[in-house]
C-alpha cells in the first residue's frame, strides 16, 4: 500500500501539499499525449510551479506502455536530473512511471524485473495522480509493460514499485468519456471478482473485494450514462481502489493472464479484454468456486433466495453478461480482430503469466485455448 492515500473531491490540492513535503525540486510527470492536449496536465503542473516545484513532462506513454516508453522516460528523467516521478492519468502512465522510477534506482532493463519482487532498492519517490476508475495501478505493486520484441506483456509484481502517495480526486474523472468509463469500470469489476475467487484470497481481501463488486454494480451504469454524476464518479473511485487493495494481496487469475496476451499481441485495451473474458473464465472456474460465485451473484444484486450454489453462480455469470451489454462493452474477441490461429501461442504464454498462479482452478494449455475460443 502507498504510505499515503487521498480520496474524494478536492484531494488533489492536499496531494500537491504532500508532494511539496517530499522536498522534491524537479519532477518528471509521466502522462499521455491525449491528456496533455486537453490541458489537464498543464492545469496540474501549474499548481506544482506555484509551490516552487519544477516539472518536466513525458507524454509519450502508449495505451499499452512499452519498453521503449520506459527507456524514453528514463532518459528524460536523467537528462533533466529529476528527483521525483509523478504519474498523471490511468493505468498506462502509472505503470510506465513505476518502471521508470524502479530503473532509476536499480539499473538494468525493465525485463530484468519481470516476475515477483526481483528488485533490491526502493524506486525513486513516486506520486500517482489518478484520472480513471479502473486499474488501481496508482496504489498497487503491479506494473505491466509490453516487451516490444516479444509482443508479450510483462508482469512486474514488486513491492518497490508501490507509489509513495496515491491521489484519487474524482474531479479529474468527470470528463472521462462513456466508453473509457465502461472499459475501466469493467477492469475494476474483474479485479474484484478475480481477487475474491483467488486461491490466495483471505477474509481481508474478501471484505474489500465484495464491497467493490457491490459498488461497481450499483454505480458503473450511472457513471456511463452521465459522466457528470458526482456521486457515481466518487463511488467508482472508491470501488476501483478497494478492488486494487484486494488483488494487491490476493493476486488475480486467468482473466488477467489471458488479457495480457491479447494486449501484447494486438495492442487491445486492457479493460475491454478483461470484460470479454470475465464471464468465460467465471464459467471455467464454476466447478471449484460455486459457493464463492454464488456470493458474487448476491453482491451483483441478483435475487438468489432459495437457489443452490450452482444455480446462483450461473445467475451471477449471466448478470455480468447483462452488465456488459448495459454499459456498451463489446462481447466477443472476434469484434476486436483476434485470430483463432494465434490462440495456441497466447495460451502457452498465459500459463506463464504471474497472474495465472492464483486462479482457483489450474488448467492445461488446451483448456486455456478453449476459453479463448469460447470468447471469440
Amino acid at each position: 500500500m502507498p504510505r499515503q492515500s487521498l480520496l474524494g473531491f478536492g484531494c488533489l490540492n492536499q496531494g500537491i501539499e504532500r508532494l511539496k513535503a517530499l522536498n522534491c525540486k524537479k519532477v518528471l510527470v509521466v502522462t499521455d499525449a491525449v491528456l496533455n492536449k486537453t490541458g489537464l496536465v498543464s492545469s496540474v503542473t501549474d499548481r506544482f510551479v506555484a509551490q516552487g516545484i519544477d516539472a518536466v513532462i513525458y507524454d509519450g506513454t502508449l495505451p499499452n506502455p512499452t519498453t521503449a516508453n520506459v527507456s524514453e522516460g528514463l532518459a528524460m528523467l536523467n537528462r533533466h536530473q529529476c528527483d521525483t516521478v509523478v504519474s498523471l492519468g490511468g493505468g498506462s502512465p502509472h505503470d510506465c512511471a513505476k518502471a521508470i522510477a524502479l530503473l532509476a534506482t536499480n539499473g538494468g532493463e525493465i525485463k530484468d524485473y519481470e516476475g515477483v519482487d526481483k528488485s533490491t532498492n526502493p524506486c525513486l519517490p513516486l506520486v500517482a495522480i489518478n484520472t480513471t476508475a479502473g486499474t488501481a495501478s496508482e496504489m498497487t505493486r503491479f506494473c505491466i509493460i509490453t516487451n516490444e520484441q516479444t509482443h508479450i506483456k510483462m508482469a512486474i509484481v514488486d513491492q518497490n514499485v508501490t507509489p509513495a502517495i496515491a491521489i484519487n480526486d474524482p474531479e479529474l474523472m468527470l470528463g472521462m468519456p462513456a466508453g473509457l468509463t465502461a472499459a475501466t469500470g469493467m477492469d475494476a469489476l474483474t479485479h474484484a471478482i478475480e481477487a475474491f475467487l483467488s486461491a490466495n484470497a483471505s477474509p481481508v481481501t474478501d471484505a474489500v473485494a465484495s464491497k467493490a463488486i457491490k459498488l461497481v454494480a450499483q454505480y458503473l451504469p450511472r457513471a456511463v450514462k452521465d459522466g457528470t454524476d458526482r456521486k457515481a464518479r466518487e463511488q467508482m473511485a472508491y470501488a476501483q481502489y478497494m478492488a486494487g487493495m484486494a488483488f494487491n494481496s490476493s493476486g488475480l487469475g486467468y482473466v488477467h493472464a489471458m488479457a495480457h496476451q491479447l494486449g501484447g499481441k494486438y495492442g487491445l485495451p486492457h479493460g475491454i479484454c478483461n470484460a470479454i473474458l470475465l464471464p468465460h473464465v467465471m464459467t471455467y472456474n464454476l466447478p471449484v468456486s460455486a459457493e464463492k460465485l454464488s456470493d458474487v451473484a448476491r453482491y451483483l444484486g441478483c435475487d438468489v433466495y432459495g437457489l443452490g450454489a450452482q444455480e446462483a453462480a450461473v445467475l451471477g455469470i449471466k448478470e455480468v453478461c447483462r452488465l456488459l451489454l448495459e454499459v456498451g462493452v463489446p462481447s466477443s474477441l472476434t469484434e476486436q480482430g483476434v485470430k483463432a490461429e494465434d490462440i495456441p501461442e497466447m495460451a502457452i504464454n498465459a500459463l506463464k503469466d504471474a497472474c495465472a498462479a492464483t486462479n482457483p482452478r489450474q488448467g492445461t494449455q488446451a483448456e486455456i485455448e478453449q476459453i479463448f475460443k469460447n470468447a471469440l
